[in-house]
C-alpha cells in the first residue's frame, strides 16, 4: 500500500495517509500508513469503546439538528473526538506534510462528520482533504484527472410520497454548465431505463442523482435511491453495472441516511463498493435545499481546478464555512455570482457557515 500512496502523491501533488481505527472495550487503537516510513501505531488508553461511541453520537446528533444551527452545541464533543482520533497522529501528519486523510473506521464511527472535528482553533477540513473507505483493498487507487469531465445530471423535484426538492432544477442546470458540460434529465425523464441508456453511451465520467435516498438497517436491499418510476435498492443499482463503462464519480445529492444505526452505516460506508463506482459523494443526513444547492454548485466548480475530488469537496465546504457562499433574500450568493432561488427557498438572509450545512457531505471511496 505504501508504494501506491507514494505513486498517488507523485501524480496528484497531495500526500495521503490512511488511518485505521479499532475501538476496543478499554482503549482505542489508531494505525496510520503514509507514503514513507514505518506504519505508525498509537494506542489511546484514555477511552473505551462505549465512551467513544457515546461521544460520537452526541457530536453527530448535535451537529445535524437544524434547531441548533445558531449554536455551537456540537463543539465539546467535536473537540473531544479530535483529541482521541486525530491528535495522537498529528505530529507525524505535520512532519510528513500529509494533505489527504483516508479513514477506515470501526463500526459506530462510519457516519461521524469527520470534517467538523475541531482542534480548538479550526475544523479538520481547514487542514486536510478527507475520505471514507470500507477497505483499502477494495478501493480503486488509480488516479485519473476529471477536470473537464462530462456530467450526466438526473433528478426529481416532485415525488408521489416524499417531500418535494424545489432546488433540484436549479442544481441540475448549474452543474451541467460546469466542467466539460453535460446533459440533464428532470422528473419524468428521471427513470431507471433512461439512466441505463445514457450511461451505456460511455461519454459521462460523472453521474449526479439529485433525489431522495435512504440507508436502512440490515442488508443492501433495505437501502434505496428514489427514481420517478420507482425505488432502486443498492443491490439492484449495482446490477446496472455503472462500472462498465467506468464511472469516476457518482454524486447522491439530497440523500438521507439512518445515522447512528450500525447496520445502516455499513451500507453507507460500503457505498462505492456496492455501486461498483470509484468515488461517491453523499450526505450523512438530510441537508436543507439551499445548503445542498450551495455545496453542489461549489463542488462542481472546484472540480475544474482541484487535483483530486476530495480537494474540490473541501474547497466547497470551506467556501460555505467562510461565508463566501450565502443566501441573500431570494438569491444564493456565490463567488461566481448570484443564483436566483425559487419562492419556496426564498428564506431571507441566511448564513451557511454552520457545519450542519456543509459537514454532512463526504466522499465514500477513492478521494482521487
Amino acid at each position: 500500500m505504501q508504494a501506491a500512496l507514494n505513486e498517488i502523491a507523485k501524480q496528484t501533488g497531495k500526500k495521503p495517509a490512511v488511518i485505521y481505527t479499532l475501538a476496543r472495550p478499554t482503549q482505542l487503537d489508531l494505525m496510520m500508513v503514509t507514503p514513507e516510513g514505518e506504519t505508525i501505531y498509537a494506542p489511546v488508553r484514555a477511552v473505551g469503546r462505549e465512551q467513544l461511541l457515546k461521544t460520537a453520537n452526541q457530536f453527530t446528533n448535535s451537529i445535524r439538528d437544524p434547531r441548533l444551527v445558531n449554536t455551537r452545541a456540537y463543539l465539546p464533543a467535536s473537540q473531544q473526538l479530535y483529541q482521541w482520533l486525530i491528535a495522537p497522529l498529528r505530529p507525524q501528519l505535520d512532519a510528513q506534510g500529509i494533505e489527504t486523510l483516508v479513514f477506515v473506521l470501526d463500526s459506530g464511527l462510519r457516519t461521524v462528520p469527520l470534517s467538523a472535528l475541531h482542534d480548538g482553533q479550526r475544523f479538520l477540513i481547514e487542514r486536510f482533504n478527507l475520505a471514507l473507505v470500507p477497505s483499502m483493498s477494495l478501493t480503486d487507487r488509480r488516479y485519473r484527472n476529471i477536470q473537464r469531465a462530462k456530467i450526466l445530471a438526473m433528478g426529481a423535484s416532485e415525488f408521489k410520497d416524499q417531500s418535494p426538492l424545489p432546488a433540484v432544477p436549479i442544481e441540475l442546470d448549474q452543474i451541467t454548465k460546469d466542467l466539460g458540460g453535460g446533459t440533464e434529465f428532470l422528473n419524468a425523464d428521471f427513470t431507471i431505463p433512461n439512466l441505463q441508456r445514457q450511461h451505456r453511451q460511455g461519454i459521462y465520467q460523472i453521474i449526479h442523482l439529485a433525489t431522495h435516498a435512504q440507508f436502512q438497517p440490515g442488508s443492501p436491499e433495505n437501502s434505496y435511491i428514489v427514481f420517478t418510476d420507482g425505488r432502486l435498492n443498492l443491490l439492484q443499482l449495482r446490477n446496472l453495472r455503472l462500472y462498465r463503462p467506468e464511472t469516476e464519480l457518482l454524486t447522491l445529492s439530497a440523500c438521507r441516511t439512518a445515522v447512528g444505526d450500525l447496520d445502516a452505516e455499513l451500507g453507507f460506508a460500503g457505498l462505492s463498493v456496492q455501486l461498483g463506482v470509484k468515488s461517491v459523494v453523499a450526505s450523512l443526513w438530510y441537508v436543507s435545499d439551499e445548503g445542498t444547492l450551495a455545496l453542489m454548485t461549489g463542488f462542481y466548480n472546484q472540480l475544474n481546478t482541484a487535483p483530486i475530488k476530495a480537494e474540490a469537496l473541501r474547497q466547497a465546504q470551506l467556501a460555505m464555512l467562510r461565508g463566501d457562499i450565502t443566501v441573500k433574500g431570494n438569491e444564493l450568493r456565490t463567488i461566481r455570482g448570484a443564483i436566483p432561488l425559487p419562492p419556496a427557498l426564498a428564506v431571507g438572509d441566511r448564513s451557511l457557515s454552520h457545519p450542519y450545512f456543509w459537514a454532512a457531505f463526504t466522499i465514500v471511496g477513492s478521494p482521487w
